[in-house]
């Protein structure tokens, strides 16, 4: 059995090159060339540099005219093209080598958990489903692209920019999937007493229903299993000018905290910029404290109007039967007012903490 062995030139030369020092030995001009073949000159200026493929009808041309065979002009051209083409996937490579280690920091396991990328053994191959998961063409570029800054903006701490931006990619690509009504901040504000009513029941009796109201007011609900090292609460950006996305990440399971946190994402979208992609941590960015302070305040006096909670503060009776019968009036689970009593110093974070419920999420 007789192996060949054949080496390749990682030099491409255009066969324009050949063509030139062909037309020099016969002592013609390049124009004397283009004339003699019925072509504009400056089309056939773009063989000579590459820019332009010797194509069939142009190799039996160059045949009638410099002389030379036909098939070596095409097998000039299809050897240079073969060697750019080779070139370039050396020089892609390359690219994908430099960007292999990046594939841990954005959780690529747990992504093809998620189904959002498929299971590759190759660390080059990982690193394409990682550019084709994002949309890029390197993953050098997700931290200039504007929707993930938020998650490199802070730099140094325990969380995880890369985590953290593929995290909040799962919530853009649900809410570029998901049909919604255009983004309205009338038809959010009338829906809150309709989502604020659901926290007496359980997430299988709400879920559905809390979706489609959202959906309806232009909001796309997206609950996002926590990754490791992003500890995030949740987050809201808008897509563009007709919907916005609210994600939330179930790290804990009491009902009172994710109720909080819906409505402190709710009043991102009320009440801050329509461009600002606000993080939910447990590391706050000094920047949008007062954003995130407002947030706070907007959710905990949807939850509890101000008014009412001042009133059951100074009875000072915080027992269980009270807070169920003050929950009842304001038509609320009475975990909310228990955490928000826990939350303010009123009580110990170990009373009644029975009257709190935990929820059980299955992620969709």
């Amino acid at each position: 059995m007789i192996i060949r062995e054949d080496i390749h030139s990682d030099l491409a030369v255009p066969p324009g090159e050949y063509l030139e020092e062909v037309i020099v030995e016969l002592g013609m001009s390049k124009n004397e060339l283009a004339q003699r073949m019925s072509r504009p000159a400056p089309k056939l200026s773009a063989i000579f540099t590459g820019d332009k493929a010797i194509t069939p009808d142009t190799a039996l041309q160059l045949e009638k005219v410099v002389g030379v065979p036909a098939h070596i002009w095409t097998g000039l051209e299809a050897e240079y093209r073969l060697t750019l083409a080779r070139n370039q996937e050396l020089q892609e490579m390359q690219k994908l080598r430099k960007e292999a280690h990046l594939v841990r920091k954005f959780c690529y396991s747990e992504l093809v958990k998620l189904g959002f990328v498929a299971l590759k053994t190759k660390p080059l191959e990982k690193v394409r489903e990682l550019q084709r998961f994002f949309g890029v063409t390197s993953l050098k570029n997700i931290s200039a692209l504007k929707r993930y800054q938020a998650a490199f903006r802070q730099g140094k701490g325990k969380r995880s920019p890369e985590a953290t931006a593929a995290w909040l990619r799962i919530g853009e690509l649900q809410g570029q999937k998901t049909e919604s009504a255009p983004f309205s901040k009338e038809a959010l504000k009338s829906a809150l007493p309709a989502i604020r009513s659901m926290t007496r029941l359980l997430p299988e009796e709400f879920e559905t229903r809390l979706r489609r109201i959202l959906l309806d007011a232009g909001v796309v609900l997206v609950f996002s299993p926590h990754l490791p090292k992003t500890y995030l609460q949740g987050a809201t950006f808008r897509l563009g000018q007709i919907k916005a996305v609210l994600m939330l990440t179930i790290r804990g399971s009491w009902a009172d905290i994710f109720w909080f946190s819906l409505f402190h994402e709710i009043g991102h979208l009320l009440l801050h910029g329509k461009q600002m992609v606000f993080l939910e941590t447990d590391d706050r960015e000094k920047e949008l404290e007062k954003a995130e302070q407002e947030a706070d305040r907007f959710a905990a006096n949807i939850l509890i109007p101000p008014d009412d909670y001042k009133t059951f503060i100074r009875s000072g009776s915080f027992y269980p039967q009270n807070i169920e019968e003050f929950a009842g009036c304001l038509g609320i689970d009475p975990g909310i007012v228990v955490g928000r009593l826990q939350h303010d110093g009123h009580i110990q974070n170990s009373w009644h903490n029975q009257l709190r419920k935990r929820y059980v999420w299955k992620h969709r």
